[in-house]
């Protein structure tokens, strides 16, 4: 599978905050990536969750970041509003299958618009619903929480899940997101993840760079 990232993620009711984390992740995480580093931003306009969170995407039309840009994309109506998340400084998309009328055209208009496409599911959204676009996505999302809210605790149901979705797409990138700590992401790793997403597991720690090394270390079998 090659070697495990992880995305430190940002769960934020404002542009102010986003900004602010994601300076923290330049000047802190950056250095201590394997690869490119990429940042998870998670968005929320109430419609696809029960909760906000920071969902403008105009703030995004001039920023401008060294990090690799994945937002995930909490909201419904993805059909059409897909058109207002293709930036230049979003590198990949990700959006619910539950949420997509078309979840192949809604990946068609991110791959036209020169931006990789994700396709995330929730926790109770059974693995087989993504058989039809394996190898038309660039990466699968499983939810190990319910959407929106960040601090859950991890649906220990999920590392069936992962194992899976790898054993019926092993070339698959799959990603895992929600409650993952260490002790936790070494077992999604085994099961076949190859992206841990971490939000409370770096920021709730005084030592994001110590959070973010050891979920590194937890995750190399």
């Amino acid at each position: 599978m090659g070697s495990v990232e992880i995305i430190p993620a940002i769960n934020v009711n404002t542009f102010e905050e986003l900004v602010k984390r994601i300076k923290i992740i330049e000047a802190y995480l950056m250095p201590l990536a394997d690869g490119p580093q990429w940042v998870h931003i998670d968005v929320a306009d109430g419609s696809f969750t029960e909760n906000t969170i920071w969902h403008n995407f105009i703030d995004l039309k001039n920023f401008q970041t060294t990090l690799n840009v994945e937002m995930h994309l909490m909201i419904n109506n993805i059909d059409s509003d897909i058109f207002n998340w293709l930036f230049p400084v979003i590198k990949r998309n990700i959006f619910h299958l539950e949420a997509a009328e078309n979840a192949l055209n809604v990946i068609d208009i991110c791959h036209e618009a020169g931006i990789k496409a994700g396709v995330a599911i929730n926790p109770e959204t059974p693995w087989e619903s993504l058989e039809s676009i394996f190898g038309e996505a660039d990466l699968i999302q499983t939810l190990a929480v319910h959407p929106g809210v960040a601090g859950q605790e991890f649906d220990e149901y999920i590392f069936t899940k992962i194992s899976d979705i790898r054993r019926s797409c092993p070339g698959c990138m799959l990603e895992v997101d929600g409650g993952v700590k260490v002790g936790i992401a070494r077992k999604c790793v085994g099961m076949g993840a190859n992206i841990i997403v971490a939000a409370s597991a770096i920021f709730n720690n005084p030592d994001v760079t110590e959070a973010y090394r050891a979920l590194k270390d937890d995750a190399r079998l």
